[in-house]
């Protein structure tokens, strides 16, 4: 399938932008310059968010002493209720993203169903380097647990999800929880995974396939990863490339590919491993969108039914 035109349309902008030396890709950029554009792509590609929503700002400890931020939305008609949870991790290669740059994906996410969304900001590399974003994120899970009664979330429903670099964050703390490496307490009910990074150990067809011109190019997944991995060792590990590990995520998942995506053959590689280990797998892959496809809601109007699919899977799970 061909790419949807509205992305077409906008890609052919972003072509023009570097041709004409206006833009360049993160990886060519100083790191706080490249924070600075992933931030303002999004009011680019989701000018308008939803608003009508209930956001709170919460702070989460982590081992080491320190705390987290972290946003909570809901719709405001259900503050009192005891709502099902989605810890929800940004994508951005884990070096940058935050909460601004995920705040309309949180938002339309928390409109699309009867659950909550909290997603908390954990830590950049290369100022903090791996395992730090794993242990930020199964640090968030115990806090969240830890408070669901306070801010009246349901911890017997909690899901685990996040785009890219936050999809893995997702499948390591599913796979943590099912192999008892968490308390049973932390353990979720679903993980809904949107074109995660399985495998950062090599490059695959799609790495070269789609390597420029599609928003995520392949140097700058090197780039991300020469940040985040302390060693070439820490590549191997299963906690960054889940795909090479025996921990399996047996939980319920929900993968959300993008046909023009470097990430996508590890994608598809990691749905195919988890369901021949018996786990409930549902694949669907976005033909003519590329990576990113969940903060393009402003600009690519498939998006919206993206979202929709998603939610109505993730609603016939918490009703089990």
């Amino acid at each position: 399938m061909s790419l949807h035109p509205d992305l077409s349309a906008f890609l052919e902008l972003a072509e023009f932008g570097r041709l004409t030396g206006k833009s360049q890709p993160l990886h060519a950029l100083p790191l706080a310059k490249a924070r600075a554009d992933f931030e303002a792509t999004s009011q680019i590609l989701d000018p308008n968010p939803p608003g009508e929503l209930q956001v709170s700002a919460l702070q989460l400890p982590t081992r080491d002493g320190s705390e987290i931020a972290a946003r909570l939305y809901r719709r405001s008609a259900s503050a009192a209720k005891a709502l099902p949870v989605m810890l929800y991790f940004h994508g951005g290669g884990y070096v940058v993203g935050s909460l601004d740059s995920h705040d309309s994906v949180c938002r339309r996410l928390a409109l699309s169903g009867e659950f909550a969304v909290l997603a908390p900001a954990y830590r950049l590399a290369p100022e903090h380097r791996f395992p730090t974003a794993v242990e930020d994120a199964a640090d968030s899970l115990a806090a969240l647990v830890e408070q669901a009664g306070a801010l009246h979330l349901d911890s017997a429903k909690v899901v685990l999800a996040g785009d890219s670099a936050g999809a893995t964050l997702a499948t390591v703390l599913a796979a943590m929880a099912a192999s008892g490496a968490l308390p049973a307490a932390l353990r979720p009910v679903a993980q809904l995974l949107f074109y995660p990074v399985t495998d950062i150990s090599q490059l695959r067809a799609s790495h070269q396939r789609y390597a420029e011109g599609y928003l995520l190019e392949s140097a700058t997944l090197e780039w991300f990863y020469q940040h985040y991995a302390r060693t070439p060792a820490d590549r191997l590990d299963w906690r960054a490339s889940p795909l090479l590990g025996s921990a399996i995520a047996q939980v319920p998942a929900y993968v959300a590919l993008a046909g023009y995506d470097p990430l996508h053959d590890e994608g598809l590689a990691y749905a195919q491993w988890l369901q021949a280990a018996g786990t409930e797998v549902t694949l669907s892959v976005e033909t003519g969108l590329s990576h990113d496809f969940l903060r393009m809601g402003g600009i690519v109007a498939q998006v919206e039914q993206v979202y929709a699919q998603a939610s109505a899977w993730l609603g016939q799970v918490l009703e089990r």
